[in-house]
């Protein structure tokens, strides 16, 4: 649905022009929620501006549908009014004097090839339906709540049935539950309508629970893509694996011996890894999930690794503990416990060594 080939934005600084933008190239299919997610100044909304039409690129393509709305070398560049697209942006951005109803339909009513005021009735009503908004058409946008005016801003953003559905962080200045509750609805409709759309946030969170696809962004470079899933249970750069949720990172020593693969840690050894690359003795660092662990009280054989609970938090479904183990901090979250322990209590820990991440340590 969306090719991008060779994408480049350069911004001019005060000493030296830098490419926020550095030569990406990716497709986002047909249907698809695509998630562009990475660090502030990483390029992710320069990339979404450009394809909405909204900043112009300095080099590369861009095709919707087939169909291009950039290319440098052929000198096509498609304003974005004549995209097909719809953009939700960070602010709600709807207009304090208008109604629900006005705000909604109001890019059906602008422009030379303006539908008659039945389709324009039809088509508005038909997006307050799909947001749950259909009650409040006669209010005045300003006075619904954030969630709500969010949720104008999405319908407006749909009411002239675009081909893509942008959105810039659409929800970071809600607060966390209606957050969460934002981005089911966003990810329903998303489903229901089948429309392919492309997502910018920094939260690892957010990026997790609603999309199809992840492309993780560094300093204007593509750093990994993929299902959620991948990216966060088998990361391929140690930049993935910190950045996208929690993991502790410890560097290690390849024991192979009897055929199998094992890592030998400050903490202790973790036997049985996926490593059947590795060699005997290389360098390596290992990732781990605070919920690869098993966490124990008492000691249940030689080769569990021992610390001290440094503090612990509650999650409502899990505890969160801080262990102090051979001179670092291991984040360690254990499910269905029902009482926590204590700052200086004993553990014993066991790794997981089907979930343990191996990557070669940096020279």
């Amino acid at each position: 649905m969306i090719t991008i080939r060779g994408l480049v934005k350069r911004y001019a600084g005060r000493d030296t022009t830098r490419n926020a933008v550095d030569g990406i190239s990716f497709e986002v299919p047909e249907g698809q929620l695509f998630t562009l997610l990475g660090p502030s100044g990483c390029g992710k909304t320069t990339t979404l501006r450009m394809i909405a039409g909204l900043e112009r690129p300095d080099a590369g393509e861009i095709s919707i549908g087939g169909e291009y709305v950039y290319d440098a070398k052929q000198n096509i560049a498609v304003p974005a009014n004549r995209r097909p697209i719809g953009m939700v942006f960070q602010s709600y951005a709807v207009w304090p004097h208008m109604t629900v109803f006005e705000n909604v339909s109001f890019p059906l009513t602008v422009g030379k090839n303006k539908p008659p005021k039945a389709v324009v009735q039809e088509k508005t009503l038909n997006a307050l339906e799909l947001v749950g908004l259909s009650e409040y058409a006669t209010r005045s946008a300003t006075a619904l709540s954030g969630g709500q005016q969010q949720r104008v801003a999405l319908a407006r953003a749909l009411v002239r049935e675009p081909k893509i559905l942008l959105l810039d962080e659409p929800l970071s200045n809600l607060d966390a539950q209606l957050r969460e509750r934002m981005r089911e609805e966003i990810r329903e409709v998303q489903q229901k309508l089948g429309i392919t759309a492309v997502y910018v946030t920094h939260d690892q969170n957010e990026a997790l629970a609603i999309s199809d696809c992840i492309m993780l962004m560094e300093m204007g470079h593509i750093v990994e893509m993929g299902a959620p899933q991948q990216i966060y249970r088998s990361p391929r750069s140690a930049f993935t694996a910190n950045f996208v949720g929690i993991a502790n990172e410890l560097t290690g020593t390849v024991n192979r011996s009897g055929g199998e693969t094992g890592i030998d840690t400050p903490h202790g050894s973790i036997a049985g890894v996926n490593g059947d690359e590795l060699t005997h003795g290389q360098t390596v660092q290992v990732f781990l999930r605070p919920e690869d662990f098993v966490l124990h009280r008492n000691r249940p054989g030689e080769r569990a690794w021992s610390g001290t609970v440094s503090f612990s938090t509650y999650q409502g479904d899990c505890w969160d503990y801080h262990i102090e183990s051979a001179g670092t901090t291991l984040r360690v979250r254990v499910h269905k416990e029902k009482a926590g322990l204590k700052r200086g209590d004993t553990v014993f820990l066991e790794p997981d060594p089907a979930a343990a991440v191996v990557m070669l340590a940096a020279p």
